[in-house]
């Protein structure tokens, strides 16, 4: 623990990254503690309250008795602090929400995406030549040609009811064209290191294919595997914030990116109401800047040239 915390100290990339994810991360799990889940839902409050503190509601939590019961009363005090917007939800509850929901929906695409690009990559580099090399890279040429989003909105909106979309959904709708960059990163690196002395002696003793690839590749590019999954992961949620931000996907859930095009129907802008406004672009630059950092420091630990030393 004490060498990860020194290496830290030295990839101040990777620190900082991981220490923005781990706040988010808090703020979207203990936060349930302090926030009813129905106030994240329209018409939960009153609409259009700029941010304050119910000073009545937490006055009161020295007169109750009972965990329970101080923690209702927080709640009920905390329940305006970051605002509502004009359907009555509270953007408090609204944002540890969301910001739980967004990053399932990346984990979720960049898990399936980093998934079947390290299968496809590392089959298609070590058989470099061989028919199936053949075919995986004329298709992941052609996805990569094409424009994502376009692809991704084509098929989110041709669901039967894409106003019924859940997590799960949306991060596999996601995922549909995350697996092609992988592919090929994948499939470059292991064609460098195929050749290396440490794979042919694994040749001559008998190693078939498979074994090689399971026991001698991707051991040596798991932080190559680690920084990339960082990568799909910040794309899987830009491309859920994308949909989402256009209405596409279940309009009554208080995704980061739903907020978005709420805030736009309703003019926020024009009415001045900046609460609606900064604090959830400011959770998503946060949750982007994470991610990008986080993949930056990961990719100094993948990349041994640039890796700074003590």
């Amino acid at each position: 623990m004490g060498g990860f915390f020194s290496y830290v100290r030295r990839n101040p990339s990777l620190g900082w990254g991981l220490g923005i994810l781990l706040a988010l991360l808090l703020f979207s799990t203990v936060g349930l503690l302090f926030v009813n889940k129905e106030d994240a839902y329209a018409l939960a409050t009153l609409p259009d309250l700029p941010p304050t503190l119910d000073r009545e509601a937490l006055a009161k939590m020295s007169e109750v008795q009972g965990l329970g019961a101080k923690m209702e009363q927080l709640r009920l005090a905390l329940r305006p602090i970051f605002g509502t917007d004009s359907q009555g939800k509270g953007l408090l509850a609204s944002l540890v929400m969301g910001t739980g929901m967004t990053l399932q929906i990346g984990a979720i695409a960049g898990v399936v995406g980093i998934g079947i690009g390290t299968v496809l990559g590392f089959v298609s580099g070590y058989y470099a030549g061989s028919l199936f090399d053949s075919i995986v890279t004329s298709v992941v040429d052609v996805v990569l040609t094409m424009p994502a989003f376009l692809i991704l909105i084509l098929i989110a909106s041709s669901l039967t009811d894409p106003d019924e979309m859940e997590v799960l959904q949306m991060g596999l709708i996601v995922s549909v064209t995350a697996w092609a960059f992988p592919t090929r990163a994948i499939r470059s690196q292991v064609m460098s290191m195929r050749e290396r002395p440490f794979v042919m002696m694994a040749k001559l003793s008998g190693m078939s294919g498979p074994e090689i690839i399971l026991k001698e590749l991707m051991p040596n590019l798991l932080p190559y595997l680690v920084m990339s999954l960082a990568q799909s992961v910040y794309g899987g949620v830009m491309g859920s914030l994308g949909l989402q931000g256009l209405g596409i996907g279940d309009r009554r859930q208080p995704w980061l990116g739903m907020t978005i095009y709420w805030l736009n129907y309703y003019s926020a802008f024009l009415r001045g109401m900046w609460w609606w406004i900064l604090e959830p672009v400011g959770v998503i630059i946060l949750l982007l800047t994470s991610l990008t950092l986080t993949s930056f420091g990961l990719d100094e630990v993948a990349n041994p040239r640039v890796r700074r030393r003590a």
